[in-house]
């Protein structure tokens, strides 16, 4: 020890060579909010100084900016629909090095030994990945999930060296409330991080969703929300993702005086948006874009995040720091031309220096285990033509509870080829319970076929949707088959099928693959059976399972009203 501390020393002081310098580079600093000229000395995957050295290995950057790794706070990787390492290999080429997951989907489906999975699989590769305890699994008691996590299942995890607390606290009525069972889990978590998602609190009851201990908000979609909560302590994690978008909104609010408790997340970002807008990488050029000073942004993407989940050694280039660098052209464009992981060139032009290991794991696959359909499973019974239907919004989650005339015939449901209202059905697919929640939907403007899914907000059952039972029965039966995924049906015969194999949720294939597959089902989904293109037909299937976003949802246990927090029929 004494040695090691000797050698970084003599290192510094330029008396011996380190093993890799990056020359002539300009260098944000994130401590003094300037950029400087000079070259960065980089030992045993540490940066040991900042000024005039030559290495063993010297590495001409020619006057480009150099910036910390990147770091993204809040993140369930199972959206992004690939392993943990073919994750690595999208994002780290994009100057993402460290990120702070929740794996609450596949813990969802598998309980504890998905969260090993996640933390497994995220082992030997160039890239930091630290992880948050899900607390809310399941995330509602309005839906059946394939675990049921409590404090005492957590509490052997807690003190893993990549966990750093406790994930977002979503049953926030629970927490203000004092209930014991989320008491316990806070309990576990003591001298650690905790996480919110607590959208419209306000007031006292903000005060105590505070006090329990909870520390930062990734849900703030106006600036008021954001500021009530910095007054308070919080760390606001700003959301640039797929579902959400929240940047634009946000960085009206960003001050000098309070920007050092803001950073950046993705929560949940789907292939398409990070192979072809970026990642962490994306957030950085929006602010920008929206007036914020580059530097400020970068310490938001970096130090910010760092400080915030007490990650020491991460966040700027400074002796004594990990050395997760990224080479950019500029700060304005903040294009991305070289990664440095622990000192070691990981990415270079936007390709990755390293392959994903193989994550084979039998504790999270085979995980459709859902009651055999029937035709008879399907019949959607009503009393009245008048009926409760969840009315799509374009580009939004949110639905709306809506009054509709249907055609009833013999006491059943009849779909009209000219009312675009259509049979959707969840299923519960972890223990065969049988349960089958039949609701209606207005504005998918699906014909001719189905469309069925392993992806479903947040339990993870089927979800179904199509204009007649026999290719809604066609596609759960295929997803049976593959073991999980996404199917299109039309006609008797299945179009074409994204297997998700892990945990229901997740490919083994690259992103880039399971990209280039949903392109080819989004083109099936639009031009065969004619989607109304003001949707993304995969997404917002998934999150009509959702019974926390208003209004009107649909779970395994009926159709649910999240503005009153009910079940309601679907007869008027």
């Amino acid at each position: 020890m004494k040695d090691d501390i000797k050698r970084r020393i003599d290192l510094a002081a330029g008396r011996k060579r380190s093993q890799l310098v990056l020359k002539n580079a300009q260098i944000l600093n994130v401590f003094s909010h300037e950029i400087i000229s000079g070259d960065i000395a980089i030992d045993q995957g540490k940066i040991v100084g900042i000024g005039n050295y030559n290495g063993l290995e010297n590495i001409d950057l020619e006057g480009k900016v150099v910036v910390p790794g990147l770091i993204d706070g809040h993140v369930h990787m199972e959206s992004a629909m690939v392993t943990p390492g073919q994750f690595a290999r999208a994002i780290v080429p994009r100057g993402t090095t460290t990120i702070v997951a929740d794996p609450h989907e596949i813990a969802n489906v598998c309980g504890i030994p998905g969260i090993e999975y996640m933390l497994k699989a995220s082992e030997g590769m160039p890239l930091n990945v630290y992880m948050m305890l899900p607390s809310c699994v399941p995330a509602t008691s309005f839906e059946n999930a394939g675990a049921n996590l409590k404090a005492k299942d957590l509490a052997p995890l807690i003190n893993h060296e990549k966990v750093l607390g406790l994930g977002e606290l979503m049953d926030y009525p629970g927490v203000i409330a004092g209930e014991e069972s989320i008491i316990d889990k806070i309990m576990i978590a003591e001298g650690k991080m905790i996480d919110g998602h607590g959208p419209d609190i306000k007031e006292e009851a903000l005060n105590a969703y505070v006090a329990a201990g909870v520390r930062t908000e990734h849900e703030c979609s106006t600036v008021e929300e954001m500021i009530n909560r910095l007054r308070l302590g919080m760390y606001i994690l700003i959301r640039e993702g797929s579902a959400a978008r929240n940047l634009k909104t946000l960085v009206r609010g960003i001050t000098p005086e309070n920007m050092r408790r803001c950073l950046f997340c993705t929560d949940d970002k789907h292939p398409e948006d990070i192979l072809e807008a970026g990642h962490i990488d994306h957030n950085v050029r929006v602010a920008i874009k929206e007036g914020l000073d580059p530097i400020s942004a970068v310490k938001m993407a970096t130090i910010n995040a760092a400080e915030c989940y007490g990650l020491k050694d991460l966040g700027a280039i400074a002796p004594g720091y990990r050395a997760d660098l990224v080479v950019l052209d500029n700060l304005e464009t903040f294009h991305v031309t070289k990664v440095f992981k622990d000192g070691k060139l990981v990415a270079q032009d936007g390709k990755a220096f390293f392959e994903a290991q193989s994550t084979e794991d039998h504790t999270v696959t085979q995980t459709v285990n859902a009651k055999e359909l029937t035709p008879e499973d399907l019949v959607l019974s009503l009393e009245t033509d008048i009926v409760n239907v969840i009315k799509l919004l374009p580009h939004s989650l949110v639905t709306q509870r809506v009054s509709r005339k249907v055609e009833v015939k013999e006491g059943t449901f009849r779909y009209h080829e000219d009312l675009d209202i259509l049979k959707l059905a969840v299923i519960e697919r972890h223990k065969r319970t049988g349960n089958i929640g039949l609701g209606l939907v207005e504005d998918f403007r699906l014909k001719g076929g189905a469309i069925a899914s392993t992806v479903a907000h947040d339990s993870h059952n089927i979800i179904v949707i199509g204009d007649n039972d026999e290719d809604m029965l066609l596609a759960v039966n295929e997803l049976n088959t593959v073991g999980g995924g996404i199917t299109i049906c039309s006609k008797g015969e299945i179009l074409q099928t994204l297997s998700l194999p892990i945990a229901g949720l997740m490919a083994q294939g690259t992103m880039e693959e399971v990209n280039e597959q949903l392109k080819q089902m989004l083109e099936i989904a639009y031009k065969k059976l004619g989607i109304n293109e003001q949707i993304d037909p995969f997404m917002t299937l998934s999150f009509l399972a959702l019974p926390v976003i208003p209004e009107l949802k649909l779970t395994d246990l009926g159709l649910f009203d999240v503005k009153n927090f009910r079940f309601i029929s679907l007869n008027r």
